[in-house]
């Protein structure tokens, strides 16, 4: 090589490592132009043409400089095949680097990119032995260490794949791609919070990156942060419009943040952009849904079941929607097919929602809202609830020896648990206990929240934490006895359970059915609602409250004056059947029943709850289709709760649905004097009416099925004396039982959780027993 041609490959080889590729070509040109032959500035362009995604001329190049060379050379036959793998000639590219790992058994470069080679036609094991390879030869080679990375995770060797992640970031600390596959591995592995700080080392070092963007965005929501994750997934679609993943996951944040009309928008965009995605249609329908378009969300439930039949969590979605809007034209055949999802889904992404399990309009059995759970669980819970519990063993001694109880809620505020349950907090006995309140729903400054306030020794808000950060602080705040008040009921958060921030865990009040975890430790019920038979049926241990389970509030409001029938829009006359449960209890067979009721009862009305106008719609026609005017059903408007319990005093009897009884309705109707028929099941959601009326000794009211149901109703119906009778035995068990006093039911539940603590602190496992009465 003469010296001239010597220094213009210098000024080339500036130019090439500085980016400026332009110059380098230029100049590469000129040597060939001088010297055709050049093996090194032919080479040396084959590499750049590679770069600059001209892959075939760089074979043609590389390939005639290695037929120059007077000696072979391992990193000429590397860059040969890069060009070729790039080109899928895959053959080709493995002769290559073999070739080169001949010439030169120490070539790192080599071993890497054979690596990757193997990793992409499926050798992951292979591949792994080559990185490794690469790694004992160039340790601090940070690509490879992301490489082998890649390879471990999946090989399923997460452990290892984080600890090459780390490696390569302490040795390249702005190496962004590997700061976002770690944060991708540390998600998986259930380390959240240290994949959200992975992930925003990847976002400020690239932070047009949408992919990194999104990734962030899904973390922090996954970590329960979705004020942030927010900012990341609107940041996402800015920088890639197209990107129909993030329009989808930022819907479905705004959704969950109640901005219906944009959470819609987005993933109306996102089906523009991928039409054919099932759970996009389904998300899509959750959101009408939520924004009160019943119709239009079954139709998109459906679009999804048409591209996907096994989406079995639409399958269920859809059930629940038509019974929102008792749309009963198809559900018998819909109900069929989830009952057949839950018995047969076990697949990933692909189970049935616990809640839509408990609530199907035909009635499934403990055993299969078991499955549904256990399934629901094993889908969304496993990398939460594998990690190290966070709670601390052995608890550091109080000086003051109070058991800390720690209840877990999003609805301290206006909500049918507070109203339940205010009473229950204020009269824990703080002799025994210090009882706190971890709370991640919002304020509406109604006065029920200034009342909880004030109910709680410590009231910490927790909605702005990831659930690791909620979880931690339940732990580092001592809490020794832990009671979800959600379980999976709307806006829940079984994540913070699940990380074991309390080492007594309970289900409580507001989800009635087993949770199907292993977190769980106990569950507070009765012997109506689950007899101690059931326990095979329920991962928790069953604790039998004396009694009803269901606590309620001796000052629970009813508004003094009570409103005219005309107020209400009831005739001045005739019989007042009522039912104020929720539009999605009520099913074909119970307004079958209904309807034969009014048939036989001239003059008599039925008054329903008007939760939706197209369910109001759908029940006059099917009233009319069974023969009975739609102007005898009445529909009340939702109104605050005081004045809602004054109006039961028109009511002259409260019909309860079947499967799923009414709850927190059912001691509504019964705290205003308001008799109650209920039909009592085989679990717990069917039998919550009838644990009230046992407990108020009227089990007179309680019925097995829908033949003595509805005959017992036309008796009372037909009996004016009878009903009166009754009614007076209600007033008179409001006053002489305690089924309405939240100061008696702290004293046996008081008992309930001493008797869990000595467990706990015996060392035994928790085991199942019954408060005495």
């Amino acid at each position: 090589m003469s010296s001239s041609s010597n220094d213009l490959l210098n000024t080339a080889l500036q130019h090439h490592r500085s980016g400026r590729l332009v110059e380098a070509e230029q100049v590469y040109r000129e040597i060939l132009n001088r010297e055709p032959d050049h093996p090194d500035a032919m080479q040396l362009l084959g590499t750049l043409a590679d770069q600059c995604g001209h892959h075939e001329q760089a074979v043609e190049l590389i390939s005639r400089a290695i037929q120059l060379s007077p000696r072979p050379l391992a990193g000429w036959h590397n860059n040969l095949g890069e060009a070729h793998r790039k080109l899928k000639q895959l053959d080709d590219a493995e002769a290559c680097y073999r070739r080169a790992l001949e010439v030169d058994a120490n070539h790192a470069g080599a071993h890497n990119n054979l690596g990757l080679f193997l990793q992409e036609t499926g050798r992951t094991r292979e591949a792994i032995g080559e990185f490794e390879q690469a790694l004992e030869l160039q340790p601090d080679f940070a690509e490879t260490h992301r490489n082998l990375a890649t390879a471990l995770h999946r090989a399923g060797e997460p452990e290892r794949a984080v600890h090459h992640l780390r490696r390569a970031v302490t040795i390249r600390p702005k190496y962004a791609r590997a700061q976002h596959a770690l944060g991708l591995i540390l998600h998986e592995t259930g380390d959240h919070d240290s994949a959200v700080e992975a992930l925003r080392q990847a976002v400020t070092l690239t932070p047009n990156d949408a992919e990194a963007q999104h990734a962030l965005g899904i973390v922090l929501y996954e970590s329960g942060r979705s004020n942030e994750a927010v900012t990341h997934m609107q940041r996402a679609v800015q920088l890639r419009p197209d990107m129909a993943e993030a329009h989808h996951d930022l819907a479905g944040l705004l959704r969950q943040q109640k901005r219906l009309d944009e959470a819609i928008t987005h993933f109306r965009e996102a089906l523009r952009i991928n039409p054919h995605s099932a759970g996009g249609h389904a998300n899509l329908a959750r959101a009408l849904q939520q924004d009160g378009k019943l119709t239009d969300a079954a139709t998109e439930f459906r679009r999804a079941l048409d591209l996907d039949p096994s989406l079995h969590s639409a399958q269920g979605a859809l059930v629940h929607a038509l019974q929102h809007q008792c749309d009963w034209k198809d559900l018998a055949d819909q109900t069929r097919l989830t009952i057949q999802s839950i018995n047969t889904s076990s697949s990933m992404g692909q189970t049935i929602s616990p809640f839509i399990g408990l609530t199907l309009a035909e009635p499934t059995s403990a055993a299969q809202q078991l499955a549904c759970a256990k399934a629901w669980v094993n889908q969304n819970l496993t990398v939460w609830q594998q990690r190290a519990p966070l709670y601390h063993e052995p608890r550091t001694p109080r000086a003051d020896d109070h058991i800390v109880l720690g209840y877990l809620s999003a609805d301290f505020h206006q909500h049918a648990t507070a109203d339940l349950a205010a009473e229950m907090f204020e009269q824990h006995d703080r002799e025994r206990f210090a009882v706190h309140a971890y709370c991640y729903g919002p304020d509406d400054g109604s006065a029920m929240r200034q009342r909880l306030l004030s109910a709680f020794d410590r009231y910490e808000h927790i909605g702005g934490l990831s659930h690791e950060q909620a979880a931690r602080k339940i732990a580092n705040d001592g809490v020794d006895i832990l009671i979800d008040l959600k379980g999976y009921t709307e806006h829940a958060r079984p994540q913070i359970p699940a990380l074991r921030p309390a080492p007594i865990q309970v289900n409580y009040l507001g989800y009635p059915g087993t949770m199907g975890a292993d977190f769980i430790d106990y569950i507070l019920v009765d012997e109506v609602i689950v007899p101690a038979s059931e326990q095979p049926h329920f991962t928790e241990r069953l604790v039998h409250l004396p009694g009803c389970y269901q606590v309620n509030d001796s000052r629970r409001a009813v508004e003094e004056q009570t409103p005219s029938r005309a107020d209400c829009g009831l005739p001045d006359e005739g019989f007042v059947f009522c039912c104020f449960n929720n539009n999605y209890k009520l099913t074909p067979a119970v307004f079958d029943v209904w309807m034969r009721l009014l048939h036989a009862i001239p003059g008599s009305v039925l008054w329903l709850l008007e939760a939706h106008r197209v369910a109001a719609d759908n029940l006059r026609r099917e009233a009319e289709s069974r023969g009975i005017s739609s102007d005898r059903l009445v529909f009340a408007p939702r109104c605050p709760p005081p004045q809602h319990r004054a109006r039961y005093r028109l009511a002259d009897l409260f019909i309860d649905t079947f499967p799923v009884n009414a709850h927190t309705t059912a001691s509504e109707a019964l705290v205003a004097d308001c008799p109650l028929v209920t039909i009592a099941g085989n679990t717990f959601v069917s039998r919550v009416a009838a644990s009230l009326l046992q407990a108020l000794n009227l089990p007179d009211l309680i019925c097995t099925n829908f033949e003595d149901y509805e005959a017992r109703i036309l008796e009372l119906a037909r009996n004016q004396d009878q009903l009166a009778d009754i009614r007076t035995r209600l007033h008179s068990a409001r006053k002489t039982t305690n089924v309405f006093n939240g100061t008696h039911f702290a004293r046996n539940l008081k008992r309930a959780y001493l008797t869990m603590w000595d467990i706990h602190q015996s060392g035994e496992a928790p085991r199942p027993f019954a408060v005495s009465h």
